[in-house]
């Protein structure tokens, strides 16, 4: 406890965002965009000849720069799109995890905060599925279908589902819509990390200790491999998933005074190079499109309301 106590400390100046939504070719309309960052995004698919893959709903990207709080913009593709998803939903065990601490039914000791790395940062099976053991698999369903965060939304098509342990036992319960185990859609995954940055997932300290369990990825694939080797100086605080030509990978960059929100599920043979390739242009579209915060403020912001679209489209009570 006193090591997660003085990593909280160190974590307070992380600030509070929000953001809109809207659509781009390949998805179903969802509100409001942003037409410089739709066209770059569209611009992106087409230098990478990803076109086709939108188009097969084989690629699903959510895009959002949340570097000015009161000015966020967004961009997707196939946003409600679930596929399976392989490790990235053990985001959701996270969540499940800091629920259960803040009602009194874990202990955020040095044994489940070292877990916790394990099952993000390196991403073991054996200790999601211990996690999620502890958890318990009817208690995050319900967390995630819950009123307050709806990350599973038939409304929405689906959306974070933990529906069995990782290991070799069968299934304990497949999301309704789609027979999946791991499941999500980049845009409830967005939200997800939408929900970290403006302290709304269990409580403002711990989605602080919940993002500091996200970074300094231990795997060099996908985002992480296409981001150090064009951008080494970039942070980032992810999870992905891998699983035959299933390949996926979220987080929240922070760059260069900007910061933003990427998530992309594949189902192709060629995913892990895609994810690669593309968030090298997503991170050169989100500097060359927007405006850095400034200097005293790229890493400490005071809070921001959410604006009334965003609760009109995700209401959290």
């Amino acid at each position: 406890m006193l090591r997660a106590n003085r990593i909280f400390t160190c974590c307070l100046a992380f600030s509070l965002v929000f953001f809109s939504v809207y659509t781009v070719q390949g998805s179903s309309p969802e509100g409001p965009c942003d037409p410089g960052l739709q066209k770059g995004l569209e611009d992106c698919l087409t230098s990478l000849d990803l076109q086709k893959a939108i188009v097969e709903k084989s690629l699903s990207i959510a895009l959002v720069d949340i570097t000015d709080p009161s000015s966020p913009r967004m961009a997707y593709a196939n946003p409600n799109e679930m596929m399976y998803a392989a490790s990235l939903p053990k985001i959701a065990i996270l969540l499940g995890v800091f629920e259960r601490i803040f009602r009194g039914d874990m202990q955020l000791n040095d044994k489940t905060w070292d877990e916790l790395q394990q099952m993000i940062r390196y991403s073991s099976n054996e200790a999601a599925t211990h996690l999620l053991q502890r958890v318990g698999k009817e208690f995050l369903a319900n967390l995630l279908q819950s009123p307050r965060y709806r990350f599973y939304d038939p409304d929405k098509n689906g959306g974070l589902w933990v529906g069995k342990d990782y290991s070799a036992s069968p299934a304990w319960k497949r999301d309704p819509l789609h027979n999946l185990s791991h499941g999500a859609t980049a845009l409830q995954v967005a939200r997800f990390y939408y929900l970290l940055e403006t302290g709304e997932l269990v409580s403002p300290g711990f989605s602080r200790l919940m993002k500091v369990i996200l970074g300094n990825p231990a795997i060099n694939h996908k985002f992480v491999k296409g981001l150090r080797a064009t951008y080494p100086d970039a942070h980032i605080f992810r999870k992905s998933g891998t699983w035959k030509e299933f390949h996926s990978d979220s987080g929240i960059i922070e760059h260069e005074g900007y910061r933003y929100i990427a998530v992309a599920l594949t189902r192709s043979p060629n995913g892990g190079k895609w994810l690669s390739d593309l968030i090298v242009q997503l991170d050169t579209l989100v500097r060359r499109s927007g405006k850095p915060a400034e200097p005293n403020t790229a890493s400490v912001r005071p809070p921001h309301p959410i604006p009334s679209g965003f609760s009109s489209l995700f209401p959290m009570k």
